[in-house]
C-alpha cells in the first residue's frame, strides 16, 4: 500500500511540473504577444494586450493548480477524506477557476465588442458560468460547514499541517 502512496505522489508531483512548464509556456507567449502589441495602430494593440492578458490569466491558474497539487497531493501527503480537507482543497482550486473565467469572459467581451459582435452572447455566457460556479461554490461552503462542525479535529488537524508546510 505504501508503494501506492508513493506512486500517486510521484505522479501527482510530475502533474505538477507539468503544469508549472505549461504555465511559464504561456508567460513566454503572452510577453511575446504583448511585445508585438508595441508599435502598433491602437486597435491593433488593444487586442493584441487584451489577448496577452487573457494568455496570462491562462498561465495563473496553470501555476495555482500546480500549487494546489503539489502543497495538497505531494508535501502534505493529504488523502482527502475529512470535509475541511475537501473544502480546502476545492476552494483553493475554484478560485483559481473563477477568477480565469471571469477574466477570459471579460477578455471575450472586449474582443467581441472590437472584433465580432455577434459573438458576445458567447463571452456573456462564459461571465454567467463563473457566477453561477461562485454561486454554488458558496452553496457548497455552507452546506459543508455543518460537517465540519461534527469533525472538530479534522479542522485542527488541517491547521496543524498548514504550521508544518509553513516551516518547511
Amino acid at each position: 500500500m505504501k508503494f501506492l502512496i508513493r506512486f500517486f505522489s510521484t505522479v501527482h508531483a510530475l502533474i505538477a511540473v507539468l503544469f508549472t512548464a505549461i504555465s511559464v509556456l504561456f508567460i513566454v507567449v503572452a510577453a511575446r504577444v504583448g511585445w508585438n502589441a508595441v508599435g502598433q495602430d491602437a486597435l491593433e494593440s488593444a487586442n493584441q494586450a487584451i489577448e496577452a492578458i487573457g494568455l496570462l490569466a491562462i498561465a495563473v491558474v496553470s501555476l495555482q493548480i500546480a500549487q494546489t497539487i503539489t502543497e495538497e497531493e505531494v508535501i502534505r501527503d493529504a488523502h482527502i477524506s475529512a470535509p475541511t480537507r475537501v473544502r480546502r482543497y476545492l476552494s483553493r482550486f475554484l478560485v483559481v477557476v473563477v477568477v480565469a473565467l471571469a477574466i477570459e469572459g471579460l477578455v471575450g467581451t472586449f474582443k467581441s465588442l472590437h472584433e465580432a459582435p455577434e459573438t458576445l452572447p458567447n463571452a456573456a455566457a462564459v461571465l454567467v458560468a463563473a457566477a453561477v460556479l461562485l454561486a454554488a461554490w458558496g452553496v457548497f461552503i455552507r452546506c459543508n460547514k455543518a460537517a465540519e462542525e461534527l469533525e472538530p479535529e479534522a479542522m485542527e488537524e488541517a491547521k496543524k499541517e498548514d504550521v508544518k508546510l509553513e516551516g518547511s
